[in-house]
């Protein structure tokens, strides 16, 4: 039995979330086309059933935000999730767009892998949308700049490849325990998944402006047998966004709890009934706290039993 942390890693929108949700065979990770979707440490768990080629495993791929430079106290919690998935993991997955130039942003991709110091394998993706002649030498130059235990071309998109690396990092891990039961595809709560919904819709549907200044938080999640209220409020950081989001006579904020209600829907199995409200919170971005809520699904269960217990 081998088993182990396998951290994703790579530039903003080079198909990390996408990646997951094809390993996974579930959709654990939201994904838009706007860099930066991603703010948490997301884990999908893969069960790998012995074959010729490798041995049974436990496969905890963890998605991990875009690596970026800081600007504000927000990026500065993505980029800490991004070092916490790097502590401690068994394999790192460097994920590189081959559709997009080599540039400094990938030289700092490859300085936080070489810190870590952690066998890494290099993913070149989204391999369907390149001339398969430009494939050789892209492994040739990547071959130059880091020392990869393996290089595995894919199309996370596509599941080309998928198959080759799930045996390449079975075989990587050590021999060890399955963390979680067969039957668990992740460790992230239902009211999390419900907020990145949300989320995601937010990020899909509004201006450019509103979704770097815009955080979700699920404030109630009443589960019956036929039937899950949930109550979330957006958050931005002007009333101009809140207008945005609410949309003339509320039809934006009504596209998007529709849209996310689907989506929520089909992850649960019920029906759900969703209600959203928009808050303007002035300067959340460099509020460590408030931050700290929008990313952490533990600090998003302790906001809920908080409220809870008001309402008791």
């Amino acid at each position: 039995m081998r088993s182990g942390f396998v951290t994703i890693l790579g530039r903003p929108n080079a198909g990390k979330s996408t990646l997951l949700n094809s390993l996974a065979g579930e959709k654990l990770a939201i994904v838009t086309h706007k860099a930066q979707t991603t703010r948490s440490r997301i884990s999908g768990i893969v069960n790998v059933k012995r074959t010729a080629k490798h041995p049974a495993g436990q496969i905890v791929f963890v998605d991990t935000p875009g690596v970026h430079k800081p600007e504000d106290q927000l990026n500065r919690r993505m980029m800490q999730e991004v070092y916490d998935a790097l502590e401690g993991c068994d394999l790192i997955l460097l994920i590189a767009d081959v559709t997009q130039r080599f540039g400094t942003g990938d030289e700092f991709v490859l300085e936080v892998a070489r810190r870590a110091k952690v066998k890494t394998f290099l993913l070149l993706n989204k391999i369907d949308l390149i001339e398969k002649t430009r494939l050789l030498p892209e492994i040739e130059a990547w071959s130059k700049r880091f020392s990869f235990a393996e290089i595995v071309p894919i199309s996370a998109e596509k599941k080309s490849g998928l198959p080759e690396l799930v045996t390449a990092a079975v075989n990587a891990l050590p021999d060890g325990p399955r963390y979680f039961p067969e039957d668990q595809i992740t460790d992230q709560p239902e009211r999390f998944l419900t907020a990145e919904l949300i989320r995601e819709q937010l990020l899909i549907l509004t201006a450019q402006e509103v979704p770097y200044a815009s955080g979700v938080v699920v404030e109630q999640f009443e589960e019956t047998p036929r039937l899950t209220r949930i109550a979330a409020a957006i958050f931005v950081e002007r009333e101009g966004q809140k207008a945005i989001v609410i949309g003339r006579q509320g039809a934006m904020l009504k596209q998007i709890g529709t849209a996310a209600r689907r989506q929520i829907e089909r992850i649960l199995g019920v029906k759900v009934f969703l209600e959203l409200l928009v808050k303007v919170r002035e300067g959340w971005r460099d509020n460590p706290r408030e931050v700290d809520e929008a990313i952490d699904w533990r600090k998003q269960l302790e906001s809920l039993g908080s409220v809870k217990n008001k309402k008791s």
